[in-house]
């Protein structure tokens, strides 16, 4: 019988289990710098996302044909040729995300977690299981900036969601939800660099705790039913 997960697991192992940032902690660099509002991290999230897709589809379709030797350069090339669509549909269309998210959008190219996918994963299987692979790590990516990045903002800011008018133009200029009331001075220090590393420590935290708990649950099931057995 077959061990090869399932298409369900493979897609959904990146948002918990795998997690991209919190499990593997990858891509650390952008997930700090880019956080201090939400809609950055979800800009951040939804162009790594589209990234991750389309360089796992053409790498897993190339996958027999780019030499072993050489296959780093040519992964290193086609996730570029990928970050410059990117950037340049941004700039076109969403230039206030281009200004938030700065020089962190092109550095996408390096990012661990597109260029770890690719080796790990999208060199090794085929193209279904690549795309949702790909589809699933970019999910978990976003969800775990935008959950920082909301985070941050409400206790460093006050607010939620500004800058979003930014991503989504239809929403109104200057659009925010203000979560604190103005009477209550913000814990400005979680807007910067300190701020950043506590709150991603903690959800490191929360994320082990709630993948390792099953497990540990699980394996201490037989002990107890034996225990019970045995009075």
């Amino acid at each position: 019988m077959s061990n090869k997960p399932s298409k369900l697991k493979i897609l959904t192992n990146g948002i918990l289990n795998e997690n991209p940032v919190l499990r593997l902690v990858l891509g650390t660099c952008p997930t700090l710098a880019v956080t201090s509002m939400a809609s950055n991290g979800i800009g951040m999230g939804l162009a790594a996302t589209f990234v991750l897709l389309c360089s796992n589809i053409v790498i897993s379709a190339l996958r027999k044909v780019i030499p072993d030797q050489v296959r780093i350069p040519c992964y290193i090339t086609v996730i570029a040729g990928f970050v410059s669509v990117v950037q340049m549909l941004v700039k076109a269309f969403v230039p206030a995300l281009d200004s938030a998210l700065g020089v962190y959008l092109p550095l996408i190219v390096v990012n661990c977690i597109i260029l770890g996918r690719a080796e790990m994963f999208a060199s090794k299987n085929g193209v279904i299981d690549s795309a949702l692979d790909g589809i699933g790590m970019g999910i978990g990516f976003t969800i775990t900036l935008t959950i920082m990045g909301t985070i941050r903002e409400i206790l460093g800011s006050g607010t939620w969601m500004s800058g979003l008018d930014g991503l989504f133009p239809f929403l109104p200029e200057g659009f925010a939800i203000q979560v604190l009331p103005e009477s209550i001075d913000p814990f400005t220090i979680m807007t910067s660099a300190p701020g950043g590393f506590f709150v991603f420590g903690v959800m490191m935290a929360a994320a082990t705790w709630l993948t390792t708990r099953p497990k540990k649950e699980k394996a201490s099931a037989p002990a107890e039913a034996a225990e019970g057995g045995n009075a």
